[in-house]
Parts: C-alpha cells; sequence; structure tokens
C-alpha cells in the first residue's frame, strides 16, 4: 500500500506531508490513520521541538472521502477524527499548519485544533457540510473554540467560500501572507518556535489548549455520533451519490 502521509526530522522541525494527490487528500481511512502515527512518531522524536503539517500537492485538504462516506460505516472515522484533532491539541510540542492551497469541510479541523497556521493569500475555504445534508459536528469541537459566534454561524450555515484574509481577520488561521512569501513567513515562524524550551513549549499549551482539550472530551462522542447518525442518513446518502456522480 503506498504511503499517503510521510514525515522527516531535520533542523529540530519534524514535517509531516500529506501526498494523496488521487483524492486531494481528503480524510480517508488510511490518510487519518497514518496522519496518527506520524504525529505519536514525531511526539516521541526528542531531536524535534516543533511539528509542521503541510501538503504535498496544491490541496491541503478536501474534507472526508465521500466515496468511502456513502456507503456507511461512518462512526470509526468520526471517532478516529475526534482523536486526531485531541492529539494535535494535546501534543507537546507546536504544531504549525501550512497552507498554499484550498481547504474544505473536514479538512479545516486540522487547521482548528493546530497552534499556529501560516496561509498563503490565495487559499480559500469552505465548510460545505450544510449543502449535503451534513453538519460540521465533529470539527465543530476545534473551530468553535477559534471562531466568534457570528462567523461561525454565517460560516457553517452558508457554505460560502472565503479566503485567507478573511479567515485571519476571523482567528481562523493565524497569519495570511502574499504567496511568495510563504516559506519565507514559515521558516521564521519555526524558527521562533524552536527556541521555546520543551518543558515551556508543552506548559504553555496546556494553558492555551485547555478549554479546546475539555471541549473534546465533554462533547467528542457525542459530535461523533451524531456525524454517523448525519451520513448514514438517506437525505445525506442520495446529496453525496449525486455529488460524486457530477464529479465523474
Amino acid at each position: 500500500m503506498t504511503e499517503l502521509v510521510h514525515l522527516e526530522v531535520a533542523d529540530r522541525v519534524a514535517t509531516i506531508t500529506l501526498d494523496s494527490e488521487h483524492n486531494r487528500n481528503a480524510l480517508s481511512r488510511q490518510l487519518v490513520t497514518e496522519l496518527g502515527e506520524r504525529l505519536a512518531a514525531a511526539e516521541q522524536d526528542d531531536a524535534a521541538r516543533v511539528v509542521v503539517l503541510r501538503s504535498a500537492h496544491r490541496v491541503f485538504c478536501s474534507g472526508a472521502d465521500l466515496s468511502e462516506a456513502k456507503d456507511g460505516a461512518m462512526e470509526e472515522g468520526a471517532q478516529r477524527l475526534v482523536a486526531l484533532q485531541r492529539q494535535i491539541a494535546t501534543s507537546a510540542k507546536p504544531v504549525v499548519v501550512v497552507l498554499a492551497g484550498p481547504v474544505r469541510a473536514g479538512g479545516l479541523g486540522l487547521v482548528g485544533a493546530a497552534d499556529v497556521v501560516v496561509a498563503a493569500e490565495s487559499v480559500n475555504f469552505a465548510l460545505t457540510e450544510v449543502r449535503l445534508g451534513l453538519a460540521p459536528s465533529v470539527i465543530s469541537l476545534s473551530l468553535l473554540t477559534r471562531l466568534s459566534p457570528r462567523a461561525a454561524s454565517d460560516l457553517l450555515l452558508s457554505a460560502r467560500t472565503f479566503g485567507a484574509a478573511e479567515a485571519a481577520t476571523i482567528g481562523l488561521v493565524t497569519r495570511a501572507v502574499p504567496d511568495d512569501e510563504l516559506e519565507d513567513a514559515v521558516r521564521g515562524v519555526v524558527g521562533e518556535l524552536a527556541e521555546g524550551s520543551p518543558q515551556g513549549l508543552r506548559e504553555t499549551k496546556r494553558l492555551l489548549n485547555a478549554d479546546l482539550v475539555a471541549r473534546i472530551d465533554r462533547d467528542g462522542e457525542q459530535v461523533a455520533r451524531q456525524s454517523a447518525e448525519l451520513f448514514g442518513s438517506e437525505e445525506a446518502r442520495a446529496a453525496m451519490t449525486a455529488f460524486l456522480t457530477r464529479k465523474k
């Protein structure tokens, strides 16, 4: 089986790269499982002070893998995405997400759980669940701790596409930079974080993410169950089938 998520450690940085181009890094069982494994490996590697998560291709993440979702049995996948957000939030090391291309739906859970997010100005986002008879159940765990209530209502209910500048204004991303300055900006952010002591970084993250972790622990099981029920509903299955048919 071809590896979909890669890990490289160099210069105190563990770089995790999503590499599932055929489905635009959709959150398939394999990709989510491998991402969790790479995060765990980075956590255990004393040579790494910072974790960087990025894509090998234009799209960062296209959301749930609908080719798997339309067949049902999504509760396990929802539980894994809950666990993945918790894994990022509770990592002792700062997790930096680098966005050079679009992010859709479930992929925004990775963005919400990260400590720092640097996005190119051309990047756009959309929470498209409502148009498929779904709700952003699982990723609400991290997103609702980042967004103001008004911004959350607007974006989650409208499913409209919005850009990196707006994402920075509402707190979804840390910084939006010109596309040709993205790599320099990431190097600067990572370099600053890598100067922190392991204990200082770990304990500061614990303070910063206390509310997010508490929300995940309180509501994770409930939203995973809701997500599975919605994915298995007749309305959502019909919408997903229609979407996949148009896509083909």
